[in-house]
């Protein structure tokens, strides 16, 4: 068989792989190894074949990591729990709180030091397994 034959089938090998995995690295080595193979079937020797291919896969990792990390910042923070008012069970001496939210005991703390104690607090937030409590409803 020519050596082209066996780039084209490694590219639709790793084409393969990169459905199960999703991560789109995979895609790009597959591109390199399709530009080999049309490099090959070109006549080009194993070196110009090689080198090709391989600047194909370096060109493609650092664009493709350039995209990625212009889409990670994108995703949105939907946290459900923010708004949701609480019941305070106890205060706490060092200022945190013990409330009871979705059938369950929680710490809390307040948003600020002037957080009114008195009435409904509601979520603010969420650090770690602690909610962060405010006098204000957020949207």
């Amino acid at each position: 068989m020519e050596i082209y034959i066996y780039w084209f089938l490694l590219a639709i090998i790793l084409v393969g792989l990169e459905m199960v995995t999703g991560t789109f690295y995979l895609l790009v080595v597959a591109i390199a190894m399709a530009v080999g193979g049309v490099v090959a079937l070109l006549g080009a020797g194993m070196v110009w074949q090689l080198l090709l291919g391989a600047i194909t896969g370096i060109a493609g990792t650092i664009i493709l990591r350039r995209w990625k990390s212009t889409q990670t910042s994108q995703a949105p923070d939907d946290n459900f729990d923010i708004g949701q008012a609480v019941k305070v069970l106890r205060w706490n001496d060092n200022g945190t709180a013990r409330v009871n939210y979705r059938g369950a005991e929680w710490d809390a703390e307040l948003e600020s030091a002037d957080t009114p104690r008195e009435g409904t607090l509601y979520i603010a937030a969420v650090r770690g397994s602690a909610l962060v409590l405010t006098h204000r409803k957020q949207q």
